[in-house]
């Protein structure tokens, strides 16, 4: 039996219905506020047969920061699938990300131990493959370095991935892997989802950084490739390739029938924008959009490398072009265009 921790957002939303797409039981962990809803709205973007696999599901609820709830979910499991995470560069939020990024992972590690579990598959981040003292592209050997630049949330993801390692040294059968930026249709106000909905209203700025990109798809399959070959005791980078913000933007409005962005946002504009930012956001109580470890990714040109994954897997990566193709046709058919 197969349980994903933290089934209702993007990545695992795809776990679950790969899973389904396999004909593999499923018992699928939510919080008492999600929306499953939205999990099945995805299925519809993926599958003509969405309602039947999502009724399939079964629903419990779970929340990391309690052991106790894990350990009553992992109840006749036998492999785990932690997807579960929180994202934010807010430095309001910095609490939070220690809780459920490392604390839940440390709560999920300790429960699998306990359970026996056959195998755990741990989502961490591309973010933990960290050293700006690398000049070739990042490799899954290359251990963390501070800078003083990693934003926190950075930072538990990385201790979190340590809590994995600590739990595979006391005998947990686990795998790490580090997507990048994850592509997805659906949940549009949500997590790298909402790059669409700001290029939609016609973003005119870009930065000539880098980043990794993936498939939530691609990202799925190969999580349950390497469970079943139990290439345990690893982590995995998960990415098509590595492309420049413009390119992305580029496509991305072109595929929204929207003009490209023409004015290059400089480090100088990033920052007044920054303090401008913290103004408004001063005066309307509401969380800065601009942060400085947004700011420091927009201008990273550090590549990545998924030299490992293709070495031990046959699953090719689906294009990354292709993928924003289909989010940009489910999005203006989301939007009646």
């Amino acid at each position: 039996m197969n349980l994903v921790i933290g089934a209702t957002g993007i990545l695992g939303s795809h776990v679950v219905l790969k899973l389904l797409q396999n004909n593999q039981p499923v018992i699928a962990c939510r919080q008492k506020t999600s929306d499953v809803n939205k999990v099945e709205k995805l299925f519809s973007y993926y599958d003509d047969n969405y309602q039947q696999l999502f009724s399939k599901i079964k629903w419990v609820e779970l929340d990391v920061c309690d052991i106790f709830s894990i350990e009553d979910a992992l109840e006749g499991i036998t492999n785990v699938y932690n997807c579960s995470g929180f994202v934010s560069f807010n430095k309001s939020d910095r609490e939070k990300l220690y809780k459920i990024n490392e604390g839940g992972t440390t709560n999920i590690v300790n429960a699998c131990l306990h359970k026996k579990i056959s195998a755990l598959c741990h989502v961490s981040s591309i973010a933990t493959i960290n050293n700006s003292d690398y000049t070739q592209p990042l490799n899954e050997t290359v251990f963390w370095k501070f800078s003083g630049k990693e934003s926190d949330y950075a930072i538990s993801k990385y201790n979190g991935e340590r809590e994995v390692w600590r739990g595979i040294e006391e005998g947990l059968n686990a795998v790490i892997v580090n997507p990048g930026v994850i592509l997805s249709s659906g949940f549009w106000s949500q997590s790298s989802s909402k790059l669409f909905k700001v290029c939609f209203e016609g973003n005119k700025f870009y930065t000539e950084g880098l980043a990794g990109y993936i498939a939530a798809q691609d990202v799925a399959n190969h999580m349950l490739d390497l469970v079943e070959k139990k290439l345990f005791s690893n982590r995995y980078i998960l990415i098509e390739e590595n492309y420049s913000f413009k390119d992305i933007f580029d496509k991305i409005q072109t595929e929204l029938k929207k003009e490209k962005p023409t004015i290059n946002a400089g480090k100088k504009l990033m920052m007044v924008a920054r303090i401008l930012d913290g103004i408004i956001c001063a005066f309307s109580n509401k969380e800065p959009k601009i942060t400085k470890a947004l700011i420091s990714s927009a201008f990273s040109k550090q590549k990545y490398s998924n030299a490992k994954i293709k070495s031990v897997s046959q699953l090719s990566f689906t294009s990354v072009n292709q993928v924003i193709e289909k989010i940009c046709r489910d999005f203006l058919a989301d939007k009646g265009i």
